[in-house]
């Protein structure tokens, strides 16, 4: 089967044995099947962009070391498994940014049931931004946080520090997810007020709630205690939800355009 069909597979929406336009509301067991179905297709995006990292996993491990003074022979490992753990974490990580694009259509597919069909075309707009976003979030980690954060934690307290290769890369890969997920608020933001679940008059009540939000996220991600690093965290943070917005406005006026424009008249 070639590529093309598997990728046109994955991207398919499940049926939900509802119509084409909001339909019937689906029962229980139906949210479960429809539920069993995404998963599956998100397991196997997964599972074959996990596989395709096998062949430059060794390289991505020497990009997440650099920070470190002395690249991966900084690193010093205790347990036996520990090196071929390292090597799966990072393997896995670098398939789920691979499989983002089916990994969001899938979710929003079944957080926002009963799309029409010109809704879920628009979702092929959404979702390449949305992954776009998270790949940006991921490069402002490792080129801004990760270069200042990692230096700070090895020479504090000016005791020797040799890190352990699970210890590090696991800090580094879920330090870069979550930030990569942060990025991706304006274009969800943007798809869920085009659908009509929210409104940017909403987000606006909402933006002391967002931003004291954001501090607490900026606070359990930060890899320091020092307020440096959690502003070079909040910053973005605060930023992404004033874009996301911005996007709202312009997601509600595209979606009452044709009300507006017939109000004028």
């Amino acid at each position: 089967m070639p590529i093309t069909d598997v990728f046109d597979k994955l991207m398919a929406p499940t049926p939900s044995g509802g119509e084409d336009d909001l339909g019937p509301k689906m029962s229980l067991m139906e949210h479960l099947i429809e539920l069993r179905g995404r998963m599956i297709k998100m397991a196997l995006a997964l599972v074959i962009t996990t596989a395709l990292s096998f062949t430059f996993t060794d390289y991505l491990i020497n990009i997440l070391t650099a920070p470190l003074s002395g690249g991966r022979e900084a690193l010093q490992a205790i347990d036996v498994t520990e090196n071929i753990g390292v090597w799966m974490r990072v393997s896995l990580m670098s398939g789920v940014v691979l499989a983002m694009p089916v990994l969001v259509y899938q979710i929003l597919g079944f957080v926002v049931p009963g799309l029409t069909r010109a809704e879920r075309r628009y979702l092929w707009i959404v979702v390449p931004g949305a992954s776009a976003l998270f790949v940006v979030g991921v490069a402002f980690c490792y080129f801004i946080m990760l270069p200042v954060a990692v230096p700070f934690l090895i020479s504090f307290l000016n005791i020797p520090t040799k890190p352990r290769p699970s210890t590090y890369i696991g800090f580094v890969t879920n330090l870069m997810f979550w930030i990569g997920l942060a990025f991706e608020t304006p274009m969800i933001l943007y798809f869920l007020s085009w659908v009509g679940l929210i409104s940017p008059q909403f987000l606006v009540k909402q933006r002391k709630y967002a931003i004291l939000l954001n501090a607490i996220i900026a606070a359990a991600i930060t890899p320091t205690t020092d307020p440096i690093n959690m502003t070079l965290v909040m910053a973005p943070l605060v930023i992404l939800y004033e874009v996301g917005v911005v996007l709202s406005r312009v997601a509600y006026r595209q979606r009452h355009k044709p009300k507006l424009d017939a109000d004028r008249k």
